[in-house]
């Protein structure tokens, strides 16, 4: 567990430095105010777990990790930027995320709206202007992460996450296709970005992103759970804020115990799924790390 504990700690910090590398150094006068609510929410901490799977599955298929610097803190950007859009008052209207107050309480509204729209193109800058990637890897990374990203991706499965909302039943098929969009696409293009920086085949990238969907939709069904065990101080975010919505979610099919059951179940078949990466002891021990968690 300790060379784990490192590994990740490495990662994560690795991440942190990158980002700050990257990204909005203030100093353009006319846009501060919005680099400053870019900066605010970009920094304001996280598990980093998006970036955390680029680099693993890139060191785990033979590649040089810290040269998937741009595909990690590109995607840490777009979940960001979903993260702040998620907050306003049209979304889910949370005043609070980790553990602070939300982009649009700590500006206002428009500019929270423009943090987010900003962090949701820089990304593909950074990709394309890395100096370290190929032109090919360059291309299957922008159109993996843009086809994750938009209709058919994240923000999918976030207008049919509201338009459940307006339902009056949703079953398991439903809600898991929400999962799969709103949650699962970005951490399995986490996973496809590291084997592409890795050089790794096609096979080989669908099926990490296999394990993807499944490790997301584990990770989704244990936020269900904590939504309604944790506190609002361990998990940075308002409790029971799926009930005050009307949303349905594995804990209101299910109850706490049977859904606890179901993510056991996924992620076992998550680890399976890694069976094709020889050195898969890092990426095995993150997935029960996410399975167990309490935050």
């Amino acid at each position: 567990m300790t060379d784990f504990n490192q590994i990740l700690s490495e990662y994560v910090n690795f991440t942190q430095e990158e980002l700050k590398k990257y990204n909005l150094s203030g100093k353009e006068s006319e846009q501060k105010r919005v680099v400053e609510a870019m900066n605010y929410s970009l920094e304001a901490g996280g598990k980093r777990i998006r970036p955390v799977l680029v680099y693993s599955f890139c060191s785990a298929l033979g590649g040089d990790w810290k040269k998937a610097s741009a595909p990690a803190c590109a995607v840490e950007m777009i979940h960001t930027f979903s993260l702040i859009h998620d907050d306003l008052p049209c979304m889910d209207d949370d005043d609070f995320r980790r553990g602070r107050p939300s982009c649009h309480k700590a500006y206002d509204e428009a500019t929270a709206v423009l943090a987010g729209d900003a962090l949701a193109v820089l990304p593909f800058e950074i990709v394309t202007e890395s100096k370290v990637l190929s032109d090919s890897e360059k291309v299957r990374i922008v159109s993996e992460l843009a086809k994750a990203t938009g209709k058919n991706g994240m923000i999918g499965g976030q207008i049919i996450d509201m338009e459940n909302e307006q339902k009056s039943s949703v079953d398991e098929a439903n809600l898991k296709n929400m999962y799969r969009h709103k949650t699962g696409e970005l951490i399995a293009v986490s996973c496809a970005m590291g084997c592409i920086c890795a050089g790794a085949d096609s096979s080989k990238i669908e099926k990490a992103k296999e394990y993807g969907y499944k490790l997301g939709l584990a990770f989704q069904i244990i936020d269900d759970i904590l939504d309604v065990t944790s506190t609002s101080e361990e998990l940075g975010k308002p409790v029971g804020s799926d009930a005050e919505e009307n949303k349905t979610t594995f804990v209101t099919l299910y109850g706490v115990e049977k859904s606890r059951e179901i993510a056991d179940s996924i992620t076992d078949e998550a680890v399976q799924c890694l069976d094709f990466i020889e050195d898969n002891k890092f990426l095995k021990e993150l997935t029960l790390m996410l399975l167990r968690r309490k935050y």
